[in-house]
């Protein structure tokens, strides 16, 4: 499990968390999703032991983080620019990892080049970004790390290889208990992979649920006739006698409350995780804005 309580930063006055409170179960694929500058990448630097907190605490398994080789062997990071040393080839990066990751596997490395194919005694830095982006996935599952980090992780990649890359993860997640935390915008694709969800924003987290909880909990009513009364209502728009709201409230609630109103139409519908991320950081003052040019 992955915890961070009450977790402050501040770079001079600049507050990048604000009393942050994050949790990731156990084996849990858990999406971290927020507008730029919200603090994701802030957040996940104290989860990977390279920021001390300047308040708070950051634990995994009950364990801090920070300054901790013991548990920081475990993790596995992947950031959205990835690193290597300058003359490095994957066999020199294997030699490195191995050094300090006791659970790497060189048999499962091995067999990692037949998805990759990548040359094994050409410079990484000659790499193109994909390919790149593709070394750090071979290396960071060799690893068999217990807790898998990855910020932007698909970046660069083209869509084959995208699904390759997830199904991996999955496959981990499946066999070894994997926990893992994606921070991404590419929502449509975290919708396809993650169960648990945090939205964050000005370095706090907004909202932190299972994703069937939360998609269970918020829905798009569209209805022909009078706003039904007792609506928790986070949006509402219009086009010709068609209505479409945005009610936070399970289905079956909202459907008494339309049919109540006896319009001449009305549905029930389920709402994306895109669609629950803009709607509820509308909430916090990040309304989409209509632009006229």
């Amino acid at each position: 499990m992955l915890e961070m309580n009450g977790v402050t930063k501040t770079f001079g006055s600049f507050k990048a968390l604000d009393n942050l409170n994050l949790t990731v179960p156990q084996g849990a694929v858990y999406g971290l999703v927020g507008p730029n500058g919200a603090g994701k990448s802030t957040a996940i630097r104290h989860l990977t032991g390279v920021y001390r907190p300047d308040s708070g605490t950051v634990q995994v398994d009950s364990q801090r983080v920070y300054e901790n080789p013991a548990v920081k062997a475990d993790i596995g990071y992947i950031p959205d620019e990835v690193f290597y040393f300058p003359s490095a080839t994957m066999e020199d990066m294997r030699r490195f990892y191995k050094g300090l990751y006791p659970r790497f596997d060189d048999d499962l490395y091995n067999r990692l080049y037949e998805i990759f194919r990548l040359p094994k005694n050409g410079q990484i830095r000659r790499f193109s970004k994909g390919m790149q982006k593709q070394a750090a996935f071979h290396l960071a599952l060799a690893m068999r790390p217990k807790v898998l980090i990855l910020d932007e992780p698909v970046d660069g990649l083209d869509p084959v290889m995208r699904r390759q890359v997830m199904s991996l993860i999955l496959s981990d997640v499946a066999e070894y208990g994997t926990t893992v935390l994606i921070s991404s915008h590419n929502l449509r694709e975290l919708e396809d992979v993650c169960d648990h969800v945090g939205i964050m924003d000005h370095g706090q987290m907004l909202l932190e649920k299972s994703l069937a909880d939360m998609q269970g909990t918020t829905h798009k009513l569209q209805i022909v006739g009078g706003v039904p009364e007792g609506l928790e209502i986070l949006h509402e728009s219009s086009s010709g006698r068609l209505k479409t709201l945005i009610c936070r409230g399970q289905a079956w609630e909202i459907s008494t409350k339309a049919a109540a109103a006896k319009p001449a139409y009305f549905d029930v519908l389920p709402l994306s995780l895109e669609e629950i991320f803009i709607y509820e950081l509308g909430g916090a003052d990040y309304a989409v804005k209509d632009i006229l040019l």
